[in-house]
């Protein structure tokens, strides 16, 4: 399969679960099972894509590094046990690490506490020719914050500041935030893997059985499922009004770990081959350097 065609089979893959335009987004609408009627027979199909994506992909990152001018930044959501770990593992396999950094961001120091919200994500955005990929992100403060307001106050923001409409101006700022970034050179490509409530049990059942994945569960993961439907209707409301056409959310169904990595590679892989990325040309004066040294080593 040629580069085009693997291109042109990405776009059919993300156009179903892009959203640029979110005002009226409803997040039942993506079915988190879906697999784009991909049964059980034609699953080889899909996972040849993804195979032979990767090394696609890893031809893009490198004229991405050699280009030096664009940076990528991918920021993953998601309920626990929706799969992000594997996603990225999976999906950025082939990817040459020195030009790839990849960012968890879990509960706030006390340092990053005495910053803005936006602060510490800030600290690791991708260089140019860079990969930067988030494992939950800036985000958190308008999901976990909002579901759980008392998290709001460790913040240390002025009372006055507080108001009804806070949710509102954070959603303004991340706008804002993503349209300085792309007016900057670093492009945003946002996924939320959509996990339906029986998959996620049936994934922490599994980790609760299985000896070797026992490490991944803690008893808080349980403890959230009380506050699901809040964490629907945040994630519906974050993505209607953050997702923007410099920097989409791809609503990932992630029921079925292996189509939510095709879709992932497949959205990473469009967005990357949209820069029309080359390698830099080389001058007159360079191509006498070449020569001169071919003909020094062979000599």
């Amino acid at each position: 399969m040629k580069t085009k065609q693997i291109i042109k089979k990405a776009r059919g893959f993300t156009q179903p679960y892009r959203v640029e335009k979110g005002r009226h987004f409803r997040l039942k609408d993506i079915d988190p099972g879906d697999t784009m009627g991909f049964g059980d027979e034609a699953r080889p199909q899909a996972q040849e894509l993804l195979a032979r994506g990767i090394p696609l992909l890893a031809e893009l990152q490198d004229r991405l590094y050699a280009h030096n001018q664009w940076g990528l930044l991918l920021i993953f959501q998601a309920m626990d046990a929706a799969g992000k770990d594997g996603a990225i593992k999976h999906v950025m396999s082939g990817v040459n690490p020195q030009g790839c950094r990849v960012s968890s961001f879990k509960t706030p120091t006390p340092a990053e506490l005495d910053h803005d919200y936006l602060w510490r994500c800030a600290q690791a955005l991708p260089a140019r020719g860079q990969i930067g990929i988030f494992n939950r992100s800036y985000y958190e403060d308008v999901l976990v914050v909002r579901v759980h307001p008392e998290l709001l106050a460790r913040q240390k923001i002025p009372p006055a500041l507080v108001t009804k409409h806070i949710w509102k101006e954070r959603f303004e700022d991340i706008r804002a935030f993503e349209r300085y970034l792309g007016r900057n050179g670093v492009v945003v490509c946002k996924f939320f893997l959509h996990v339906s409530k029986q998959e996620q049990k049936r994934r922490f059942l599994e980790r609760i059985n299985n000896p070797e994945k026992n490490w991944k569960f803690s008893a808080n993961d349980a403890a959230e499922r009380e506050h699901w439907n809040d964490y629907q209707q945040a994630y519906e409301d974050m993505i209607r009004h953050t997702a923007t056409p410099e920097a989409p959310w791809h609503v990932v169904p992630a029921d079925n770990k292996w189509f939510t990595r095709v879709v992932v590679a497949a959205a990473i892989i469009e967005t990357l081959a949209a820069l029309d990325l080359k390698y830099p040309e080389v001058g007159r004066t360079k191509l006498k350097e070449l020569a001169a040294a071919k003909a020094a080593l062979v000599k």
